[in-house]
């Protein structure tokens, strides 16, 4: 589950970051909510597990950035109604 879940941030921290020569904006923003879809239809119990993994990823992070991102998925993609500090 840990890789997954890495995999699935790093595609849309990837898509987030990308140049408009690199990927067309539309097609970004709806290959991310696409993902957001899927996650928010998780079951319960999945849904708590991709949380635990996020938040593991994040305190185990190096990468103040990527720990940034890790930390701020949860709320961002529509997981959690309010951000974490």
């Amino acid at each position: 589950m840990p890789v997954l879940t890495g995999l699935i941030v790093d595609v849309v921290w990837w898509l987030e970051s990308c140049e408009d020569e690199e990927v067309d904006p539309d097609s970004a923003v709806k290959m991310m909510e696409s993902v957001g879809g899927v996650l928010l239809q998780l079951p319960s119990h999945q849904s708590r597990r991709f949380l635990e993994v996020l938040a593991d990823l994040a305190k185990a992070e190096q990468e103040p950035a990527r720990r940034e991102f890790l930390e701020s998925f949860p709320f961002a993609i529509g997981l959690v109604e309010e951000q974490r500090d």
